[in-house]
């Protein structure tokens, strides 16, 4: 039950990741925003007249920082969807086709996942430097927002990322191995017992 409840987290968290990363408000003003793979504009107080374009790849992205900054985010969600697809795969599968469910090179890859999205979010805000972002802002620079404010995008991101770098800790304590020593007063021998959980 235990590995269920990882695996539908780590999916959960997966899906959170992925629509942070659509998301085109990770920084915006009030007839522009723009995130990692997309930005959209609008006329001044119609939100809903909006035209929006996606990079389909990195080397659409409009600058060198804002791509080194997306590479490590699309990383850490490609680590984390794989965690989660592995995890649901271990619940799935018969019991006997998997003794050791959910052990393994989860956590790593979950917490690798974690600090890769880490360095992405943290690089993400030099974008805010670059021409593209200049103009949409304005007066932004590397760390200033110019005009443009932090959107949900952003929060959502790393709302993601603070809850991925606990989805390792949902693995529990691993249960030692009891070895019970007993004794045998007849025969003067040892009779050694393993007990797993």
């Amino acid at each position: 039950m235990m590995a269920g409840v990882r695996a539908t987290l780590g999916l959960s968290l997966t899906c959170i990741s992925a629509l942070s990363l659509v998301s085109p408000a990770w920084f915006q003003m009030p007839t522009f925003s723009f995130g990692v793979l997309t930005y959209c504009s609008w006329p001044q107080g119609d939100s809903w007249n909006q035209s929006c374009v996606t990079f389909r790849s990195l080397k659409d992205i409009p600058d060198f920082a804002w791509k080194v900054a997306a590479a490590p985010l699309l990383g850490g969600w490609v680590l984390l969807a794989g965690s989660a697809f592995l995890l649901l795969a271990w619940t799935l599968a018969p019991r006997g086709l998997c003794p050791r469910r959910g052990s393994g090179l989860t956590p790593g890859v979950q917490a690798a996942a974690a600090v890769t999205s880490i360095v992405g979010l943290l690089v993400f805000p030099v974008t805010l430097a670059s021409p593209f972002a200049k103009e949409a802002c304005e007066v932004s620079s590397m760390y200033h927002g110019g005009k443009c404010q932090l959107g949900w995008g952003y929060a959502t991101a790393i709302l993601s990322v603070v809850l991925t770098t606990l989805l390792p800790l949902t693995e529990g304590p691993r249960m030692a191995q009891a070895q019970v020593v007993l004794f045998s007063s007849n025969t003067q021998r040892i009779i050694r017992i393993e007990m797993n959980r």
